[in-house]
């Protein structure tokens, strides 16, 4: 039974030797010139203005969560797209309202204004 995983095994021990050798290969053949502008953080091209612990907006984290939201809506509607023919009408009817609830949360957020962005 172990012998099933053997390709496995090999596949991640040739994986995990050729990272190490590009890692190790990298170090000793790429040059080696450090200046203080190369080791400077990049910040678009000009000096930082601001502290990086500055404070985001709600809005920034509302736009995420509603990201999050959709995407699963995605994760439950594709499988049943796939199994649709299956599992008969009245499925089509189950998925129906769960898309019409997501929109009318979507209609819902879009009117109060959480959608702007200034």
């Amino acid at each position: 039974m172990l012998a099933e995983y053997l390709p496995t095994l090999l596949f991640l021990i040739v994986a995990t030797g050729i990272g190490i050798a590009l890692i190790i290969i990298g170090n000793l053949v790429g040059p080696k010139k450090p200046s203080a502008e190369k080791l400077s953080p990049y910040e678009c091209g000009f000096l930082p203005f601001e502290d990086a612990r500055m404070q985001f907006d709600v809005r920034y984290y509302l736009i995420a969560i509603q990201f999050i939201i959709f995407d699963l809506e995605i994760i439950f509607i594709v499988p049943w797209t796939q199994v649709f023919m299956e599992i008969g009408a009245r499925s089509l009817v189950t998925m129906g309202l769960f898309v019409g609830m997501l929109f009318l949360g979507f209609v819902y957020v879009w009117k109060r204004g959480a959608l702007e962005w200034e």
